[in-house]
């Protein structure tokens, strides 16, 4: 990979290491019935969803060697995801939502941690 390439896939996956760590942020501390009660958090969380699926499309989009080569990565599942909270206005499965934040968001926040680790360890940082 190039240097621009690496340092564009790097700033997708930082921008979605950030989103993830933002919802981890908004959601402490709540259990699902609080999630569920409070709909700015809803607003919050959906949004840093929405910036996941984006930096994973940018990904993919950019440098699809770099996502093919790391097949682990769910890339086309966050921008699926991205697609439902976002075009699913008030019909957004809200359940689903907090299950994602309890399962699927801290792991893939640490694969792409791992991801980006990597890039800084390949370029000497």
């Amino acid at each position: 990979m190039s240097a621009p390439e690496a340092s564009r896939v790097r700033s997708f996956l930082q921008h979605a290491v950030e989103a993830i760590q933002r919802v981890a942020n908004y959601t402490s501390g709540l259990n699902e019935a609080g999630f569920l009660a409070d709909a700015m958090v809803q607003d919050a969380v959906i949004r840093n969803i929405e910036v996941m699926g984006e930096a994973a499309r940018n990904v993919e989009r950019h440098d699809p060697e770099f996502a093919r080569l790391h097949p682990d990565i769910p890339w086309k599942d966050v921008y699926a995801m991205r697609n439902r909270v976002s075009h699913g206005y008030f019909t957004v499965d809200l359940s689903i939502v907090w299950q994602a934040i309890q399962r699927d968001i801290p792991l893939l926040g640490a694969q792409l941690q791992r991801l980006l680790d990597d890039l800084s360890a390949a370029e000497g940082h």
